[in-house]
């Protein structure tokens, strides 16, 4: 049973355990996790549900179907443009999974990289390994059920551009594999598949109450899948979530965040009238224009609090509310990618057309680029894949209505609002108004096949606000090798199925078009260098995650769906491990100041292997840490000793500051870390440091080095260990590394300077008793 939600009462918002922002790939999956545990747990998702049957179709339904309120749009499709790139994303209850192209691929191991320099400086780097996330990975798949495209079966083994793709990948060389996808072929578990036949319900339920069927292969999936064959997370996780008592609230927009005194946090939204109560038609998307800024403004408060809006609506609500959270560092707003994503076109040449695109799913199989294809100079050395793409018959006419003189001039009219807001300096960054516009009744044409690219590109962008509005700096130039081995290997394929190549229009000025839009709120080692540890918990604010897109510290390499779900899994399963008491009397709770810094120890083993510690220290409470006798505070980071496997992450770690030893005048620090080593070998580390005054200056050197212990298996602290240390050694924080360890102390809560005040005098009031004349 889930734990009781306190509701709002006079002058008092309501409280819940957890609330989630964003119902994609993030947010579904902490909402089910959370609430399977017996959280409360609300979720707020800005767009509406959208049962099989209700996405648009016609001209005239996707030209409404855009996300703009301040236009009168409420629709599924919320299209941007920034410098760099222009960006489609999704708005409604199931997030990015209701327009994605199914494909559930794990990311490579070799692409977890660790500090790997990037050619326009800086580097990029994953704080976790390929081995950390398998767990995860399966436990998503185990929901959403992927399966490769049964291509051995029939009518599927007759899609024409599955063969194409997979017989031009053969003529080039390349490895190509059928996509795993998360589509339902068949009506059951072991049953033979089979277009447009009932499925069977889930244990858990369907929240919108609507049969779904089998997969029809019409190329729909990008526009919404009208017969419920894509195991999309509106059908799955927040089914589970809702069964187990999550609270699902559509049309309902955060738009501020604050810490509350005593823990948790209150969240500002608003409510979008997407449903049309107004009187308008909310069912085709639109109703009255509205700005956000002016609906009416309702709270609620947590306990733990996960932004999953997506990267442009995760950033943007951190962004906007930074002087309301202090202490976010200057690692916000950056790592910022597309993904690789490249779209490109495939057309008939010599009499000859290309395989249709609107039979199968939009995407049916997947080539890969070998490891090493890059060190010829030839722009691969990043990766990526290509992948077939689809769209249905009936948008031929949108192809057509480009080429037609009206087309043209709406195309035009497009071009020419575009060039006067950008020599205006406008902030808009929002194009769903002047899409709709775009879009209109066309006449059909034998279209194009379309091949998407997905990999590394370079994380070197930048989000910011301009005029209130997100901004992101972003350029292909830094990422143009990669691009052009992108393209290079789209032409191969071409040239493979006889077919003429055409970049997408707007390469001619160096853009890209992404659905996959990455990073600025990054995982990482150090708040320096992150918003979020590598569970994404935000440096400086406890039970405040990041579970989305944005923080990813670089591009996934293939589509990022998948590893976004299973990140969100594993922080669930770190959020829920350290899960506090439930607080009977919140409104009593004394107000408590936390308190953060990095800390860099670096040294050798006793036979000579370098061992580095790079921790992040957390106090949650700064009164009690220094009340209480064994001044007790949480440890997390990473251990980097190659004989153990490389870089070890801190499962959990606890670092005790000026404990008595037993003698007067002197103290230890202590530290305690639970590793996992290679295969989740489990190791422990303990270190100490001697302080007290011997003869000589001995200060520096008491507080800076400490000795260290690893061993196997786990041990509690203050537990004998039992086994003895397969390795042992000592490793100091240099004066460099002190100096940045400073600028890294962050205080944030009820009273952050008096926090860091009554820190720094109990830290130097130890001192003083260790070192002091009257020793």
């Amino acid at each position: 049973m889930a734990e009781a939600t306190e509701r709002s009462g006079p002058g008092r918002p309501e409280r819940v355990d957890a609330l989630v922002v964003g119902s994609g790939f993030g947010g579904s999956v902490t909402a089910y996790r959370l609430a399977e545990a017996g959280l409360s747990v609300v979720v707020l998702e800005r767009g509406r549900a959208y049962p099989p049957g209700s996405f648009p179709r016609t001209p005239a339904e996707l030209g409404r179907a855009l996300w703009d309120p301040s236009e009168g749009l409420y629709g599924l499709f919320d299209v941007w443009r920034f410098g760099g790139c222009d960006s489609l994303v999704a708005s409604g209850l199931g997030g990015g999974s209701l327009i994605y192209a199914n494909v559930l691929l794990r990311k490579e191991a070799r692409w977890f990289v660790r500090r790997e320099e990037l050619p326009g400086g800086g580097h990029e780097s994953w704080p976790l390994s390929r081995a950390d996330l398998d767990p995860h990975y399966a436990a998503v798949e185990a929901v959403l059920r992927p399966v490769p495209y049964p291509v051995e079966a029939e009518p599927y083994a007759r899609t024409p551009k599955t063969r194409a793709l997979r017989e031009a990948a053969g003529r080039a060389g390349l490895p190509w594999s059928p996509a795993p996808l998360a589509v339902s072929f068949a009506p059951r578990a072991g049953a033979p598949p089979g277009p447009g036949l009932p499925l069977a319900d889930e244990p858990y339920g369907n929240l919108h109450g609507v049969p779904r069927g089998t997969c029809r292969l019409t190329g729909e999936c990008d526009l919404g899948c009208n017969n419920g064959a894509k195991n999309t997370l509106d059908h799955t996780y927040l089914s589970a979530a809702r069964r187990h008592g999550a609270d699902l609230r559509t049309g309902h927009q955060a738009v501020t965040v604050e810490p509350l005194d005593g823990g948790g946090y209150r969240v500002g939204y608003v409510v979008h009238d997407t449903d049309g109560t107004d009187g308008t038609d909310g069912t085709n998307g639109t109703g009255r224009p509205t700005r956000t800024a002016d609906l009416p403004r309702h709270h609620i408060d947590c306990d733990r609090l996960v932004l999953a809006a997506g990267t442009y609506g995760t950033v943007h609500l951190l962004l906007t509310n930074r002087a309301r959270l202090p202490g976010l560092g200057p690692a916000l707003g950056t790592r910022f990618c597309g993904n690789g994503d490249l779209l490109t076109f495939l057309y008939g040449r010599e009499g000859r057309p290309v395989p249709p695109p609107d039979q199968g799913p939009v995407i049916t199989g997947v080539v890969g680029v070998p490891d090493g294809a890059g060190e010829a100079g030839d722009g691969t050395g990043r990766g990526h894949i290509v992948q077939d793409g689809g769209y249905p018959g009936f948008l031929n006419w949108l192809a057509e209505g480009v080429r037609l003189a009206g087309g043209a001039g709406r195309l035009a009219t497009l071009a020419a609002g575009l060039a006067v807001r950008r020599a205006l300096g406008s902030a808009d960054s929002n194009l769903s108004g002047e899409i709709a516009a775009l879009l209109g009744s066309g006449k059909g044409f034998p279209g194009v096949l379309p091949l998407l690219g997905v990999g590394r590109d370079v994380p070197d962008g930048v989000m910011g606000l301009r005029d209130g509005r997100l901004d992101v700096r972003w350029t292909t130039a830094t990422s143009r090798a990669y691009y052009e081995g992108v393209r290079a290997t789209m032409r191969q394929l071409a040239d493979g199925m006889g077919a003429g190549y055409l970049d997408n229009p707007i390469w001619w000025w160096r853009r890209v078009v992404t659905v996959h839009p990455v990073g600025g709120a990054p995982i990482g080692d150090r708040p320096e260098e992150a918003v979020c540890d590598p569970y994404g918990e935000v440096y400086g604010h406890p039970r405040l995650y990041v579970a989305d897109a944005a923080a990813l510290p670089g591009p996934v390499g293939v589509n990022p769906s998948l590893t976004i779900a299973a990140l969100a899994d594993r922080m669930c399963t770190r959020l829920l491990e350290n899960r506090p008491p439930r607080q009977a009397h919140r409104p009593a709770a004394a107000p408590a100041t936390a308190l953060t810094f990095a800390e860099v120890m670096r040294g050798a083993l006793t036979d000579g292997p370098a061992l580095t510690l790079r921790l992040t220290i957390t106090v949650d409470d700064v009164d009690a840490f220094v009340d209480e006798p064994d001044h007790r505070a949480a440890a997390r980071g990473t251990v980097d000793c190659e004989p153990l496997g490389g870089q070890l992450p801190v499962r959990n770690g606890w670092f005790n500051l000026f404990l008595p030893s037993g003698l007067p005048g002197r103290r230890r620090m202590l530290y305690h870390l639970h590793l996992d080593g290679p295969r989740g070998r489990p190791l422990t580390l303990t270190g100490h440091k001697e302080v007290g005054d011997d003869p000589g200056p001995d200060l520096w050197a008491d507080t800076t080095t400490l000795a260290v212990e690893i061993r196997q298996g786990r041990h509690e602290p203050g537990e004998e260990p039992g086994t003895a240390p397969l390795c042992t050694g000592v490793v100091r924080v240099g004066r460099l590394d002190f100096v940045r360890q400073l600028t890294t102390m962050r205080a944030t809560g009820a009273a952050p300077l008096a926090g860091l005040v009554r820190f720094g005098r109990f830290f130097a009031g130890e001192l003083w008793d260790a070192y002091g004349p009257g020793r």
